[in-house]
């Protein structure tokens, strides 16, 4: 299967505060210790998250909006605002690329 470069770069645009985001259901994943390890069946993505991005993962088990999932890390960490959205905005499009969660630029319901 051929990838097409523009795809990795539309997923990037399609990514803001205002889109939601929720883990898909093609995968199984695990708490080792503090880590989760996450395996994706769609695309045979096999994945490990550290500490903050556990804390990320927990927020995704439901469709939640990137905006509020930002306010959330940055409340439990010492973390600067643009920073944290910029290391979530890149944390999602990795996850998205790797078919583990979904990205709807639509309104929750």
């Amino acid at each position: 299967m051929e990838i097409d470069p523009m795809d990795s770069f539309e997923k990037r645009g399609s990514v803001s505060l205002s889109s939601v985001a929720v883990v898909s259901s093609e995968l199984v994943s695990a708490n080792l210790d503090g880590e989760v390890v996450i395996l994706g069946f769609g695309s045979g993505s096999y994945y490990g998250l550290d500490q903050e991005g556990v804390f990320v993962w927990e927020l995704l088990q439901q469709p939640r909006r990137v905006s509020d999932i930002r306010d959330a890390i940055f409340e439990q960490y010492d973390v600067e605002l643009a920073q944290c959205e910029r290391d979530l905005l890149a944390l999602l499009v990795d996850l998205a690329d790797r078919q583990l969660i979904e990205i709807k630029n639509e309104p929750v319901n």
